[in-house]
């Protein structure tokens, strides 16, 4: 089970910061004129991870595969509809109140959009000593300290505490977002799409500057991203959702080395070489991704699985630890199944282009 997992290399193998088990959120469908429950969208449906103390867990997916929902269901802007949530070792699935904003302390997130996320009405120095006032650290003059040697670490000048967020570029504004995240001390840091609306060179700067923090501060990283060559670069495990639930987990060497749910396979063979004279086979999977409302039974993925077998169709499949450290949800690939060769049905091969 993923609660067991084996920490493999280059991860880190300190104090479990993050445990999430089985973790559902489903959106209910209210129609009619008594607004009565008519179906759910099952965003997240089923997903365990944990997350060590200075370790990077890259999730990864196509857009509508429920990553953001997961980041906000674990911070609890979104009310959980099953699972557990540990913080620390602490169940924070169900506080409330004190007890929750207590416990949110140790969990910020950095958003996608570092402009939306900052309030134009108040200055880049406000906007970070703010979270300081609230929770009791600092006032006065040791949290204009404390602020300023944030901008200092994240690459701002110590003036710039005078500016507002319309003043700063895109790159400027996302950092000031990471020091803000920075100002409580926290545990785990959440990046929800944290670097795509930067330019390439701006985008690997921040990459960097998250690393060197994390090493500073042993910082927990929940890394959502659809940039498969951001999450290759910053994560020490990587996992890939598909339609609300993970459909493998492993670490960031072997799951680019050997991949092996077919869904993983397909989104690599996406991702440019950027060698000409290397040429790579393209999967291009057939049909649409379906709808959560009304997800497919058995594996979610049989329905575009060039692979898929009559048991794949009736019978979801767990994830399942195939090999030490490697999970994959695929019937194909459970323990005691043997080598398996995955070869296309005819009805269902995919197109390969070069």
């Amino acid at each position: 089970m993923v609660d067991d997992m084996t920490q493999t290399a280059g991860a880190a193998t300190g104090e479990v910061v993050l445990e999430v088990k089985d973790l559902k959120k489903h959106f209910p469908i209210h129609r009619g004129i008594i607004s009565r429950v008519a179906g759910h969208v099952f965003a997240v449906d089923g997903v365990s991870f944990d997350i060590r103390k200075g370790e990077t867990l890259g999730l990864v997916g196509e857009s509508g595969c429920g990553k953001s929902t997961v980041g906000k269901t674990v911070l609890r802007l979104l009310e959980p509809t099953g699972g557990e949530i540990r913080l620390r070792g602490q169940d924070v699935t169900h506080l409330t109140g004190e007890e929750l904003r207590t416990r949110r302390r140790e969990m910020q997130m950095v958003f996608q959009d570092p402009y939306s996320s900052l309030n134009p009405r108040m200055s880049s120095g406000e906007i970070v000593g703010e979270p300081m006032e609230n929770y009791g650290l600092a006032t006065g003059k040791a949290k204009e300290d404390r602020v300023a040697a944030l901008f200092e670490r994240v690459g701002l000048r110590r003036e710039n505490m005078l500016k507002y967020p319309h003043e700063f570029s895109g790159g400027q504004r996302q950092r000031l977002g990471i020091a803000r995240a920075l100002a409580l001390n926290p545990s785990l840091i959440i990046a929800d799409e944290a670097v795509s609306a930067l330019d390439v060179s701006v985008k690997a700067q921040v990459i960097n500057l998250m690393m060197d923090l994390q090493q500073e501060f042993e910082l927990g990283y929940l890394f959502i991203s659809h940039d498969i060559a951001v999450i290759e670069h910053i994560s020490h495990r990587v996992a890939v959702m598909y339609l609300g639930k993970i459909v493998e987990l492993t670490d960031k060497d072997t799951i680019f080395r050997t991949p092996l749910h077919p869904y993983t396979e397909a989104l690599l063979s996406a991702v440019p070489i950027p060698d000409p004279q290397v040429k790579r086979e393209r999967i291009i999977l057939r049909g649409d991704v379906p709808s959560p409302i009304n997800p497919p039974t058995g594996c979610h993925f049989h329905t575009r699985c060039p692979y898929a077998v009559d048991r794949c169709r009736a019978e979801a499949p767990p994830l399942t630890e195939v090999s030490p450290g490697h999970h994959v949800a695929c019937h194909l690939r459970e323990v005691g199944a043997g080598p398996v060769k995955l070869t296309p049905t005819k009805a269902d091969a995919p197109v390969a282009a070069a």
